[in-house]
């Protein structure tokens, strides 16, 4: 293994958040290679992006918004996703020297001597002034637990595995969860299945008309206090509601969209309510969402008693050398875009000996 390497900032994450975060460390002068590192686990560009399932075409996605620097425009909405978006980021590493490391796997950031961290990783250590933390949360699918679950003679699966319609053809389905993921999936297998069956926790909030700018702050302020707490955070498309367009519509209209509540525990060969109620199945898909993949960070015990990690903005209000972005409020495309500027401005305050200021 390689012998440890200095520099003064580690950015772990090649995904939106990473690249941002990397672009600006560029632009205000720390040297790729020389001043900091970006490590990636991904064997190619993309970040999280190059996974998503093949039938999720660039047209599909919601709110996909351009890095810094460089547009992101003639993509043919008929393409998948995964491709469209992993050229882009392609291009992106290419056009701004940002020489990213993959792949590279992070197994843990441990406190090092004279105030430094040291990033332990499948590519030697590195021992670093700051740290970007931008691996987001594909990583870590959130698997619920039920009674008799580990009964089920059919198959389980995690949105993280999905990969089309075509394999649930004749297959009766039973599809968890209230968020986009879980829509998406049952509006496009519900043509091939012998049958499905939607069912949340709590009942769905579809929202009509366009998303404004005041709505979109009003959303991420409400999970922006919630990590400011040092609360787990929730995503920011769990508090704006399901956008009622035109594929959701005529999927109420045909009853595809017949949202059941949850069941109460799984049996050998379905799903059973308390009331006796019971729906046989083939496939139960969890569409259940994804947690921070931040177990790296354990051993610097960032956790605090509320379950999740405090952060002012991007930073770790306990250890102002490390900042999470693309987590809790910044967990989207523009949101991580900001939030990679943000973190790079208070770290460069913090690397020259500046006094921080609270975030905006």
């Amino acid at each position: 293994m390689d012998a440890t390497r200095e520099v003064e900032v580690v950015v772990i994450g090649a995904g939106q958040a990473g690249l941002s975060s990397a672009y600006h460390l560029r632009r205000t002068g720390f040297e790729p290679g020389r001043d900091f590192v970006v490590l990636d686990h991904s064997p190619g560009p993309g970040g999280a992006w190059r996974f998503r399932w093949p039938s999720l075409t660039y047209g599909k996605v919601h709110g996909m918004h351009s890095l810094p620097g460089m547009e992101l425009t003639q993509a043919d909405p008929a393409r998948p996703s995964a491709e469209v978006v992993g050229e882009y980021f392609d291009r992106y590493e290419r056009a701004f020297g940002l020489r990213v490391r993959r792949p590279v796997d992070v197994r843990a950031v441990r406190e090092g001597d004279g105030g430094r961290l040291l990033v332990e990783t499948s590519d030697g250590t590195w021992r670093t002034r700051a740290l970007i933390n931008a691996t987001g949360t594909w990583d870590r699918p959130f698997w619920p637990r039920y009674p008799g679950q580990e009964t089920f003679r059919g198959r389980q699966m995690h949105t993280a595995q999905y990969a089309g319609p075509e394999e649930f053809t004749g297959r009766r389905v039973v599809v968890v969860g209230g968020g986009a993921s879980g829509t998406q999936h049952l509006l496009e297998l519900a043509p091939y299945a012998a049958a499905t069956t939607w069912v949340t926790r709590r009942p769905p909030v579809f929202r009509e008309g366009p998303f404004g700018q005041e709505a979109g702050r009003a959303a991420v302020a409400l999970v922006e206090d919630r990590v400011r707490q040092g609360l787990p955070p929730r995503s920011v498309v769990s508090v704006t509601g399901l956008p009622l367009n035109d594929a959701v519509r005529q999927g109420l209209a045909d009853g595809v969209l017949d949202r059941q509540p949850m069941f109460d525990r799984v049996t050998p060969d379905g799903v059973e309510w308390r009331d006796g109620r019971h729906v046989d199945a083939d496939v139960i898909l969890w569409a259940t969402g994804f947690r921070p993949a931040l177990d790296h960070l354990a051993p610097l015990r960032l956790r605090g008693p509320g379950g999740g990690i405090q952060v002012d903005g991007t930073r770790v209000v306990s250890d102002p050398r490390i900042h999470l972005v693309g987590y809790g409020p910044s967990a989207s495309t523009v949101g991580a875009n900001r939030a990679g500027r943000a973190a790079v401005r208070d770290i460069r305050r913090l690397l020259s000996g500046e006094p921080l200021e609270p975030a905006a």
